[in-house]
């Protein structure tokens, strides 16, 4: 192995997703991730403090693009049309190139209670994000909370039709379509 390779942290989360598959989490060690690689156990964790990290990897990325959508949302746009703008953003990082990864993913995560309840936490702290950007734009509260917490439904729905075996459709189509059916729904 070279002192230094190009895209190492890829490289370490494709061979991750590939061993997650094939042995799954528990069975797979840092070791053998950085054989698949490559790399290093010692240049993993340059990029990584664990490997539940790798599952992880971008969540705060994703959490401050939507926080910044909705703050950029037209200042006459309702609480639902500026937390739209926030989870049509999320489809820049669920890229049909992506979903392969993301069934992987979230079986790896589903199957293991400990990263289930990261994820829920995860998707907790995204709510409270978007919560708090809501209340910049003077939405109060419940209202903010409400609407946010709506949002992250849309969310979950969405991403759950997204990682489908037959689904082929983008995420931000999904996306939309969800919301149409929360308005539809909300106006009953």
């Amino acid at each position: 192995m070279g002192r230094w390779e190009p895209n190492a942290e890829q490289r370490f989360l494709v061979a991750a997703i590939e061993l997650f598959k094939e042995v799954g989490f528990e069975g797979t060690t840092v070791a053998a991730i950085a054989q698949r690689a490559g790399l290093t156990a010692r240049t993993f964790f340059r990029y990584f403090t664990d490997k539940r990290e790798v599952l992880f990897k971008g969540s705060e990325q994703l959490q401050q693009t939507m926080v910044d959508a909705l703050a950029q949302a037209p200042a006459d746009a309702s609480a639902i049309d500026a937390v739209a703008a926030a989870l049509a953003t999320a489809g820049e990082f669920f890229t049909a190139e992506r979903r392969p990864y993301a069934r992987v993913r979230h079986a790896v995560i589903a199957a293991n209670p400990e990263l289930h309840e990261r994820e829920l936490i995860k998707l907790a702290t995204l709510s409270v994000a978007l919560a708090d950007a809501l209340r910049l734009r003077g939405v109060q509260e419940p209202d903010a909370s409400l609407v946010a917490e709506a949002g992250i439904a849309v969310f979950r729905v969405a991403f759950g039709q997204w990682i489908a075996d037959a689904e082929e459709r983008a995420y931000g189509e999904i996306v939309n379509e969800a919301l149409v059916r929360l308005r539809t729904l909300a106006s009953l």
